[in-house]
């Protein structure tokens, strides 16, 4: 780091932003993320003896990833070097793999890459670090919001430890609030007060970001006059200084498939509440009402079956009738339909019948029973097709015994559950198997 970029650090420290001010200089001021850097976690010992391996950060913005980076940079004793994946190029890279080469060649010292972003380098770019991750040359850390499993190349998957970040806590971030109003770094120097329900509605509508909640406390402390000698920020100040909490959905990340799992499993666990929740998530964030009343078509002939016949023809009727009728009075059909069946009796008796059946006719294929063969084409009479076969509706209750299996078969594909109306569909059918 030469004497301008020096310059140009500390005084972001001194008057830079009141979240970058405020970032912690080392893993006892860190906050958060106790899963993986707490007490006797294997990052926390690996940084803690400068042992760490190459890794990959993942998880929503303002959790810390690049804290954590930083922390590590002040705590190594190796070279330690970063690159924005947003503003770096191929030439980028090869120079930072250069200067690698030449302080492990001649000083035999080893180099951290730190790459915020990772997930914007396309598949040549992180291909050019792979050998000297692989060779130890270099030893990566990248950071993404985005799921490395599918914006990461498989072979630096490969040779890092993924470790997942998870939104901050409440409580958490109310006490980085609070600190930035006693540090020097922060307030410390200033007469500021926040109301209890300000500092509330700052940390909820934060989204689990320390970053955005210090921007808001920032906003609210410089924008506010001075009264009696102090700043004093209240709810409505507070309101003003954060947004509406916006939507953790991404229709083509993680959390779209996060949350339509979590709807899906909810109707199947027979919660209604939990249901109605996960669908207004997904409706406040803008997806497609069609692809939702897919889902739940699905879960009415895949979780409730015959449990309840009627929950499909619900779960169709919803579909036609958004696609008709459109938005905001979608959003009821939706909820009815939804927790119609949530509420519903469950029963995947018809998802297990028909994978038995499946994978019964991959094992073997059999021919079908000569009294069950079509009897109208030419020639059939002769060969005596369908000949010995005997019409239901000719005998007492529509119903005679009759082979239908191949001769071989003698597993029972179907087996209704005591649920809802197939309970009566199993004991009709103890009957006729009897």
């Amino acid at each position: 780091m030469n004497i301008f970029e020096m310059q140009y650090q500390n005084s972001i420290k001194k008057e830079g932003p009141l979240a970058e001010r405020m970032r912690p200089l080392n893993l006892s001021e860190f906050v958060g993320q106790d899963h993986i850097v707490g007490k006797g976690k294997i990052l926390s010992r690996a940084i803690e003896a400068d042992k760490l391996t190459s890794a990959i950060f993942y998880g929503p913005p303002g959790t810390g990833k690049t804290t954590l980076a930083k922390i590590i940079a002040n705590t190594t004793n190796k070279n330690f070097t970063t690159l924005n994946a947003v503003t770096s190029g191929i030439k980028d890279i090869k120079e930072k793999i250069d200067y690698a080469v030449e302080e492990l060649s001649i000083y035999n010292k080893k180099t951290i890459l730190f790459i915020d972003e990772i997930h914007r380098f396309n598949k040549a770019q992180q291909d050019a670090l792979l050998p000297y991750v692989e060779n130890g040359t270099i030893i990566l850390i990248g950071a993404t919001t985005e799921n490395p499993y599918f914006e990461v190349n498989s072979a630096l998957i490969s040779r890092s430890l993924i470790f997942e970040f998870k939104s901050i806590e409440l409580e958490d971030i109310k006490n980085v609030m609070r600190k930035a109003l006693v540090d020097p770094r922060g307030y410390g120097n200033r007469k500021v007060e926040i109301d209890e329900d300000a500092l509330n509605h700052i940390a909820q509508y934060s989204n689990g970001d320390i970053r955005s909640a210090l921007n808001a406390l920032e906003l609210g402390v410089e924008t506010t006059e001075e009264r009696d000698g102090k700043i004093r920020i209240t709810l409505e100040i507070a309101s003003e200084c954060i947004q509406r909490k916006k939507i953790d959905y991404d229709k083509n990340g993680d959390n779209h498939y996060d949350t339509i799992s979590a709807f899906i499993k909810s109707m199947r666990g027979s919660d209604p509440d939990a249901a109605v929740y996960w669908l207004a998530k997904m409706i406040k964030a803008g997806e497609d009402p069609k692809f939702i009343a897919r889902r739940i078509i699905i879960c009415a002939f895949e979780d409730v079956g015959n449990a309840d016949p009627r929950a499909l023809e619900v779960a169709v009727n919803a579909f036609k009738a958004v696609e008709i009728i459109g938005f905001p009075e979608g959003r009821i059909i939706l909820a009815q339909a939804a927790i119609y069946i949530a509420c519903a009796p469950k029963s995947n008796a018809s998802v297990v019948a028909i994978d038995r059946a499946m994978k019964a006719v991959e094992n073997e294929s059999h021919e079908v029973p000569a009294h069950l063969r079509d009897k109208h084409y030419k020639g059939a009479e002769m060969l005596k097709r369908g000949i010995e076969y005997k019409y239901p509706h000719n005998y007492e209750k529509f119903y005679v015994k009759q082979q239908y299996m191949p001769e071989t078969i003698k597993t029972k594909f179907y087996e209704p559950k005591e649920s809802g109306y197939e309970s009566k569909i199993k004991k009709f059918l103890e009957y006729l198997r009897q």
